[in-house]
């Protein structure tokens, strides 16, 4: 009889993941909360799409997020199909405190529904939650200063909202999405994002990856980013991530 020690480990599997959403929404942000637990002041934009990987432990497996962070510009917005191509779910955020962002957020859903593999996973994510009066404070109040990914994510106080919580959910239910509202700046709701998206992708979709030299086995060594720029250039920087 096997004792705990001598347990079989979980099977692990690649998620390819995009980002997508109006420029100055947070997309950056929350992908830095997610993976490596941190929040940035004036985050530089996003050129081309940025790439990082973490992982999710489920109770029956362990799902290894690539994550391809787009650039908000429309200048780029020729280049998401390239990004969202072949991706088992999708991030489309908006800001809380824009209106217009929304828009462009059920614009993406759209061509997402129209043109990514069928059966993907999205989530309609609603950030700064911070400078509404729904506030997110309780998930980290010293999470570190303001900030956001192509531009600050607020300063002052009071509420901001200008898009209702209903009028967001309502838009995905009729669609089918995940729904969440977030504060990359406290980190309320990010990982609860990621959780709920790698438990909502079918079994059937996932493919196992351990074995040695596999991308299982780069599951355990926390964040990889890659910057990708317009010309195809890279610049590696390792850290040290977190599981969800």
């Amino acid at each position: 009889m096997e004792g705990p020690g001598n347990a079989a480990p979980k099977p692990s599997s690649s998620v390819k993941l995009v980002l997508l959403g109006e420029a100055a929404v947070g997309k950056s942000s929350l992908v830095l909360r997610f993976v490596n637990n941190d929040f940035q002041e004036n985050k530089e934009p996003t050129i081309g799409a940025a790439f990082l990987t973490q992982k999710c432990n489920l109770p029956t497996r362990t799902i290894k997020f690539e994550i391809w962070d787009t650039a908000g510009q429309e200048r780029f917005a020729s280049l998401a199909p390239m990004y969202y191509r072949n991706a088992q779910a999708a991030l489309v955020v908006y800001d809380l405190t824009k209106p217009t962002s929304l828009v462009k957020a059920k614009h993406w859903v759209a061509e997402l529904q129209r043109q990514a593999s069928p059966g993907i996973v999205i989530a309609l994510v609603g950030n700064k939650l911070d400078l509404t009066n729904d506030g997110g404070a309780d998930a980290g109040a010293d999470a570190g200063a303001a900030g956001d990914d192509e531009g600050a994510e607020g300063e002052g106080s009071g509420d901001a909202r200008k898009i209702p919580t209903e009028e967001a959910q309502a838009y995905a239910e009729e669609e089918g999405l995940l729904f969440f509202e977030t504060s990359a700046k406290t980190g309320h709701n990010v990982t609860d994002v990621f959780t709920a998206i790698a438990n909502a992708i079918p079994e059937t979709s996932l493919k196992s990856t351990r074995g040695p030299g596999g991308a299982a086995a780069a599951v355990g060594r926390g964040a990889d980013e890659q910057r990708v720029n317009l010309s195809g250039q890279r610049d590696n920087a390792a850290k040290e991530g977190c599981a969800c």
